[in-house]
């Protein structure tokens, strides 16, 4: 399943002395391409019409454009949950809820402390809408860096020009930890001050290639290189999705089938689809094998079938339906014979006249296409179930209206193939 990561550019400030935050400088986002969702296979900076066309797209925001909040989480109904969270964020946001974008974590439960990402909603679904005009349909929104174990601690550079810079570069640190994120220039002694000493044991820092080196230079030891679009690839696999309440994607139902359909063609799903390929392999030649064997039956029953009408009536030279040939053969030879059917008048009469009642005369009777019928009045309830009983092994069938009995031959016909 390939993966585009887009990282959002960071949401424009306010500077000393500006009436208005700086308007970006380029209509550009910086992106990670993957086909697998491990690995960056191809990476760069393009508009949103340029970004490459994949199976999933993620959008990841700075680090510095999400604030959070450690919270107990409200019990309350899903359509009513965004304003419950507003209602216990009130008094700790520095801004109206009104105008903040508000996400709880994954698997967050009524009850139980929760982390609360917030972010500028305004901002937010703008950034969101500029993808989705061009054709890319953001299936989920990440954070650049979320309150985790172990520690870890990732070096990067604004184009503010400092002290401590280097090529024109400003060295920020970003600092995700149990208790929190933190972004701090490393100009001054603020960043010195505030990181843990001495650091635990457990800790992970990161840094981007530019940066490298002077990150060494001012943490005193080594950190592991890693590139924006690595780190941006290793966002996306995280479980966060910010796209919650009122930004959550329309058509919940169908979004939730193409992320099964996605996840389902990821590679961790690899041997299930081979499993399942090589399960439908073995049923298909298992029916074309079941379907042979049933057909050489068949053909050897229908064989069959036709050698013994032939046997039996050699008159018969062309065999087109061995079963009716053969009945309509044998009927001729009874009627020549002068011997009655099965569902003749004369078989009928025998059959009633086996299971009539004692003292009881017949009054009228009737026939008609292999039914016969008798006048039964004063016949009781027990007397036709009698009669019913000692006929119905002899495969008649008897049926009782209005003081009437009428018997039927059931006949089981035997169906063979067509020839």
């Amino acid at each position: 399943m390939t993966t585009l990561v887009v990282s959002v550019p960071p949401r424009p400030r306010l500077r000393p002395g500006a009436s208005a935050p700086a308007p970006r400088a380029m209509a550009e986002f910086a992106y990670a391409f993957s086909i697998d969702g491990l690995t960056v296979d191809r990476e760069g900076q393009a508009a949103p019409a340029l970004l490459p066309k994949a199976d999933q797209v993620v959008a990841m925001l700075a680090a510095t454009d999400v604030s959070w909040h450690h919270i107990v989480c409200p019990k309350a109904p899903a359509a009513r949950l965004g304003a419950a969270l507003a209602g216990v964020l009130e008094e700790a946001l520095l801004e109206d809820a009104g105008q903040l974008h508000l996400a709880l974590a994954p698997g967050a439960k009524g009850g139980e402390r929760v982390w609360v990402a917030v972010t500028d909603r305004a901002w937010l679904a703008g950034e969101i809408a500029t993808l989705e005009a061009a054709g890319q349909r953001v299936d989920r929104v990440v954070p650049a860096a979320w309150p985790d174990t172990p520690p870890n601690g990732h070096f990067t550079a604004t184009h503010e020009s400092g002290a401590d810079g280097i090529g024109g570069l400003s060295l920020v640190l970003t600092w995700a930890h149990a208790d929190g994120v933190a972004s701090w220039p490393l100009q001054g002694g603020l960043a010195r001050a505030l990181l843990p000493q001495p650091l635990p044991s457990d800790v992970r820092f990161t840094a981007t290639p530019a940066v490298a080196a002077p990150a060494e230079r001012w943490l005193g030891s080594t950190v592991r290189v890693q590139s924006a679009a690595e780190h941006a690839l290793q966002a996306a696999r995280s479980l966060w999705n910010l796209r919650q309440f009122s930004l959550a994607p329309r058509h919940r139902g169908l979004n939730a089938l193409r992320e099964g359909l996605r996840r389902f063609r990821s590679s961790a799903w690899q041997p299930v689809r081979l499993g399942l390929a090589a399960l439908v392999i073995v049923q298909l030649i298992g029916l074309n094998v079941a379907a042979w064997q049933q057909r050489g039956t068949l053909e050897a029953r229908r064989l069959a079938m036709t050698s013994l009408l032939r046997d039996t009536h050699p008159q018969v030279r062309a065999v087109l339906d061995a079963p009716v040939q053969m009945q309509r053969e044998t009927d001729a030879l009874r009627v020549a014979a002068g011997r009655p059917g099965e569902a003749d008048l004369e078989s009928a009469l025998q059959a009633a006249a086996s299971a009539w009642p004692a003292q009881q005369p017949v009054q009228t009777l009737g026939y008609e296409n292999g039914l016969l019928t008798l006048a039964t009045p004063g016949w009781t309830e027990q007397q036709v179930g009698a009669f019913r009983n000692i006929l119905a092994p002899s495969g008649w069938q008897v049926e009782a209206v209005d003081d009437r009995v009428t018997l039927r031959r059931v006949t089981a016909v035997a169906a063979g193939p067509r020839t």
